[in-house]
């Protein structure tokens, strides 16, 4: 008796901490959060800050590296959601988009009910995702980056 109530109990324990979302629904969610990486990627290379808007969440937290030349020592460099609209602002007021061919590459990592991570590879480096289902909607809520380490 004692082994089908604990058999009983450890099924139902393991039931209710399983996904509870179904396969389409997970499928929704794994494009959303793709659309959302690539939306953070074209919103740079286009100009485009409605993209921005879209996928990034105002209490963004994005902090880098980067190097000045090849051989330059990293810095640190920390964007709020005000810098992403201004690169974006600077990219239309130049007129230079980036062209059509340049590295737009995404990996998703993981799907959860509610998060999600992601790496991207564009022409300044590799940004790692991190993003929340809010109210509905993928985004973008931390984002650590660096240059191309050297080769």
């Amino acid at each position: 008796m004692f082994r089908r109530t604990l058999f009983a109990g450890l099924t139902a324990l393991t039931l209710s901490v399983l996904p509870s979302s179904s396969p389409a629904q997970a499928t929704a969610d794994r494009d959303a959060v793709q659309r959302a990486a690539l939306d953070y990627l074209e919103g740079f290379y286009e100009g485009d800050s409605s993209k921005h808007i879209r996928s990034i969440h105002p209490s963004v937290y994005k902090y880098g590296f980067y190097r000045e030349g090849a051989g330059g020592a990293y810095q640190a460099s920390r964007m709020t959601y005000e810098g992403f609209h201004q690169f974006t602002r600077n990219v239309r007021t130049r007129g230079r988009p980036q062209p059509a061919g340049t590295v737009k590459e995404v990996l998703i990592y993981e799907v959860l009910d509610q998060t999600a991570s992601a790496k991207v590879t564009a022409y300044w480096g590799i940004d790692y995702l991190l993003m929340a289902k809010i109210d509905g909607r993928w985004m973008i809520t931390h984002v650590l980056w660096q240059s191309p380490p050297p080769k």
